[in-house]
């Protein structure tokens, strides 16, 4: 088992930033991809990075440029950096991990809200 704990949510105005952080606990040693989903009201889930443990990193197109995935393998955490937000990035933002080579675990969620 896999434990994700989110921190780092609130609300900004457009144009600002914030930090989402994500630390892992429980069988660490199995973690291998981490990253960020989001989903905003009545949306589906969406991909919004992911990092592998090496740090390769990916993005949805809408936040390419935006946003930065980060992951400190001996903390075992993983991090959103978001600037440049807009109200579009509204959301719930859920932090994963997948273990074992196939199991996958989510955190609890943490809401950014964006206001105009």
């Amino acid at each position: 088992q896999v434990q994700l704990v989110e921190s780092g949510g609130g609300v900004v105005q457009a144009g600002g930033s914030l930090r989402l952080s994500c630390a892992a606990s429980g069988r660490i040693s199995s973690i291998g991809l981490m990253g960020w989903y989001r989903q905003a009201p009545g949306k589906s889930r969406e991909l919004a990075a992911v990092i592998t443990p090496a740090g390769n990193t990916n993005y949805a197109d809408s936040m390419k440029g935006r946003f930065t995935i980060s992951r400190d393998n001996a903390k075992n955490t993983v991090s959103l950096q978001m600037n440049s937000l807009q109200p579009e990035d509204t959301a719930v933002y859920y932090c994963y991990a997948v273990a074992g080579g196939h199991y996958t675990y989510w955190g609890q969620g943490t809401q950014v809200t964006v206001s105009s």
